[in-house]
């Protein structure tokens, strides 16, 4: 199990769980597919097939949401309302009210949603509790929220707040991308998006493209700012930095990978050496990730 991307949330130092008290309490909440009249359902799941709700390996715990959805466009809803609409109007002989019109719309849902297709998706999470972090595996703020708001409702007192850095991304890859310079242990890459921060959005990408810093600085100087930058930490992990400080396209180079592969044979055995691998590389270059930023403001 390989993450893709990191929504980062700090935990006080002093917060901690045990795996058997967080299985308890997500217990409370296990997923349930959609009833014939429900529009979304969501719950946790295995992580592993055929494991409990929390996944245990070397101090660190995994978890995972679904979150499934009927597929019902407004489009198909709307024009069979409309047909309704109609039918009372040649019945009745004049059109129906506000209130008449949104009653006949919300039958007409509930009549499509029986028939109506699903949409499952799974997001994972890891935490930490022993350094204070859980990630969320979500390329958008969106379902990282999601994941959030259920957290908070089944864990009793959970404390999380978005981590914060002395130095903004957009203002720290400003820096290393005017002087040339990558922070230690870093390397810049060749992709970059910068944006204006005005109304007309101007916004410049470099996909596989040398950045030098004079056509990057002629860019900031007219008043665009990063807001992407492909960074590679210790020759290991790959990823994209925002600035929102989300990583996205994390990567971990094929070197990784064989060393989980070598160190197991079935496949139970596969999952926790990916996962034992993956926390342990991550784990490691967090703090130099929130030293090129400035360091963590408490």
């Amino acid at each position: 199990m390989w993450f893709k991307n990191l929504q980062i949330y700090r935990l006080p130092a002093d917060w901690n769980i045990t795996p058997e008290k967080l299985e308890e309490q997500l217990a409370k909440k296990p997923f349930q597919p959609c009833g014939s009249t429900d529009l979304q359902s969501l719950g946790w799941i295995a992580p592993r097939k055929d494991g409990g709700l929390v996944h245990a390996a070397q101090g660190q715990m995994m978890l995972a949401l679904a979150v499934e959805q009927k597929l019902l466009p407004a489009s198909v809803i709307n024009q069979e309302a409309q047909d309704k609409i109609e039918v009372f109007e040649e019945q009745q002989g004049y059109a129906p009210s506000r209130k008449q019109a949104k009653e006949i719309k919300e039958e007409v849902t509930l009549s499509l949603l029986p028939r109506a297709f699903t949409r499952r998706r799974t997001t994972y999470i890891w935490l930490d509790a022993q350094r204070g972090w859980l990630y969320i595996d979500a390329a958008s703020v969106a379902k990282a929220e999601t994941v959030i708001e259920t957290l908070t409702r089944t864990i009793d007192d959970l404390p999380l707040s978005l981590l914060k850095t002395e130095l903004s991304p957009a203002t720290a890859m400003t820096q290393w991308l005017t002087s040339g310079e990558a922070p230690a242990g870093f390397t810049v890459d060749r992709d970059c998006e910068l944006r204006a921060p005005v109304e007309e959005n101007a916004t410049v990408r470099y996909v596989r493209h040398l950045l030098g810093a004079e056509e990057i600085g002629k860019h900031i100087t007219e008043g665009k700012l990063p807001t992407r930058l492909a960074l590679t930490w210790d020759d290991r992990i790959s990823f994209v930095l925002t600035e929102r400080l989300e990583i996205k396209r994390l990567g971990f180079l094929d070197i990784l990978k064989e060393e989980a592969s070598q160190s197991a044979e079935t496949a139970d055995e596969q999952f926790d050496a990916d996962f034992t691998l993956m926390t342990g590389e991550l784990a490691r270059m967090m703090p130099n990730l929130v030293g090129a930023l400035g360091g963590e403001i408490k």
